[in-house]
């Protein structure tokens, strides 16, 4: 080859001049750990990223194709796009009634005895039609791509039916089709007990794992099962049971774990293999122990207890310090944390978990593409992986859980394509 004539290498996107490049790497290896990389340069070819490093450092032989685009990051952080772990993204209805009776002081037993609760909800979504499911979705989807989310899990469960479960698994299937969104879907039939087997646990749990899991399999309409492994919802014996049943038929094992009680559902996501125990705010020395040998990513859901008012919070820091990866997600829904806002749950989890901004960046970035199964296409700003990009107008990375409240997100790219531009 003619050293003077290099062979020119197209490239769909270049983003240069980045003051400060986080690519959340191993392979970059500086004091924040987040492996920062000051006037970086990212460059993206057929959606995928396809070199990382300083401005003045681009090969010279990258170009850009027909439809090629030049971006200049000067004063912008830019880093992966965000990963909303625990979404219950599609529900019909409202409950602002239940807020103001809990500000009067009522309890959740109160409220879910005049008919409120998750089952108010469920009455909401089965009445709700496909499209009408389908435009709520959508809008709490723009919403959260405007706050620089890229991917998110989505859980059902306020359906408690075949059909009302398999009516919202097909309603997220519809958004993927057309939204940039990437969703990540869950069945959680063992959400709670519905009020037609309110007297007949075990006809439910047959449903549930011998026509639900096996339905919901064969459709190919979600990739994860969920159960809520809790004294009033489900026990440790049954919640087993259904997971267990979901892998014998492909479904990866996730579990809402602790969160009202002990009861043990951090050890047994560790049993299963579980991808993660989602809540954990009761979780035991023994589960933490166990979920960090297994692997098993904490999710950990700071605006529930704000939502709430929950005194006791998760063991953020002892979970981090004793090598359990922790995430932080929404838990979008609309009885214990109606919010979209993933940037607003990392200045909580700052502020009530005392995580640092270092911990709540890895925490909704790359600990949360591990606790969805997708830690080797997306969370870093690695060679070969998703170009899913965020760009951030704000001076440095500690910057972004500190102003809270407000959008700091300029440009989102999903797969290498501008996807949202905040005017």
């Amino acid at each position: 080859m003619n050293p003077s004539n290099p062979v020119l290498c197209e490239v769909d996107l270049i983003v240069k001049n980045i003051s400060e490049l986080l690519t959340l790497s191993p392979s970059f290896k500086e004091e924040s750990g987040l492996g920062v990389i000051r006037n970086g340069a990212i460059t993206v070819k057929e959606g995928k990223i396809f070199w990382v490093g300083q401005t003045d450092q681009m090969p010279k032989e990258f170009v850009l194709g027909q439809y090629g685009q030049e971006m200049n990051a000067t004063g912008k952080v830019v880093m992966p796009g965000l990963i909303d772990s625990h979404t219950h993204l599609i529900f019909a209805g409202s409950r602002e009634g239940e807020f103001e009776q809990r500000i009067q002081g009522l309890s959740y037993l109160d409220i879910a005895g005049r008919g409120g609760g998750i089952l108010s909800t469920v009455d909401a979504t089965r009445k709700a039609s496909f499209e009408e499911l389908f435009s709520l979705g959508k809008k709490r989807l723009d919403r959260m791509i405007s706050k620089g989310v890229t991917t998110i899990e989505a859980k059902s469960g306020y359906g408690l039916s075949l059909r009302d479960e398999m009516k919202i698994l097909k309603v997220m299937k519809a958004l993927r089709e057309i939204h940039p969104m990437e969703i990540v879907p869950t069945f959680l039939g063992a959400h709670t007990l519905p009020k037609e087997f309110r007297n007949e646990r075990s006809r439910y749990m047959d449903l549930l794992v011998e026509e639900m899991i096996p339905e919901v399999a064969r459709e190919g309409v979600a990739e994860f099962c969920d159960v809520f492994c809790e004294e009033k919802a489900f026990t440790l014996e049954e919640s087993k049971k259904i997971l267990e049943t979901g892998k014998r038929y492909g479904l990866k094992p996730k579990i809402h774990a602790d969160q009202l009680s002990p009861g043990g559902g951090a050890e047994l996501a560790a049993e299963v293999g579980a991808f993660s125990a989602d809540h954990l705010e009761y979780v035991s020395q023994e589960g933490i122990q166990k979920m960090a040998e297994e692997g098993v990513t904490a999710v950990l859901l700071p605006g529930a207890s704000f939502f709430l008012s929950v005194k006791k919070y998760p063991p953020a820091r002892e979970m981090i310090e004793k090598g359990v990866l922790v995430s932080i997600a929404t838990d979008l829904n609309p009885g214990s944390s109606m919010t979209e806002s993933l940037p607003l749950m990392m200045t909580m989890g700052c502020t009530m978990f005392k995580m640092i901004p270092k911990e709540v960046i890895e925490a909704t970035t790359i600990h949360a593409a591990k606790s969805m199964d997708r830690e080797k296409e997306i969370g870093s700003l690695d060679v070969g992986k998703q170009a899913d990009i965020l760009l951030l107008d704000i001076p440095g990375y500690r910057y972004l859980p500190y102003h809270f409240g407000v959008d700091h997100t300029e440009v989102v790219i999903k797969k290498g394509k501008i996807v949202y531009k905040n005017k």
